[in-house]
């Protein structure tokens, strides 16, 4: 099978020694988005805005990768306070109510950036 590795150009890919999303076949994996834009964070304390700004980037990933939302099967949500549940929730439920993927939201203890409340890995498979 092909392998295509889909970058989304900033340096950590190249200093940690990842991808934005892999694609395989029919199988997309997107590495853990945040919210950063042009090196800087979108929406500091507001998990509904974090959440949404990483979803649209999901998005564009997936449109590069030759896919779309519908193709989603699993979203993983690591979250750095679950007490935020119904925001990140609400913001998930405007891009997948009606795909509803598998998914998880996990607590965790801290992510690389003490403002960052959310990070989402996505797992897609595209119809052959």
């Amino acid at each position: 099978m092909n392998r295509r590795n889909i970058s989304s150009g900033v340096i950590w890919e190249d200093i940690v020694g990842y991808s934005r999303a892999v694609r395989i076949g029919n199988l997309i994996e997107i590495s853990g988005t945040t919210s950063i834009i042009d090196d800087k964070l979108v929406g500091k304390d507001d998990a509904y805005l974090q959440t949404i700004t990483i979803l649209n980037k999901v998005k564009s990933t997936l449109e590069k990768a030759g896919a779309s939302l519908k193709d989603v099967i699993r979203t993983r949500m690591f979250v750095t306070d679950i007490s935020k549940w119904e925001e990140y929730g609400k913001a998930h439920q405007a891009f997948f109510g009606k795909i509803k993927p598998v998914t998880s939201m996990i607590e965790v203890k801290s992510l690389i950036d003490p403002d960052m409340l959310i990070e989402i890995e996505v797992t897609a498979v595209v119809e052959v």
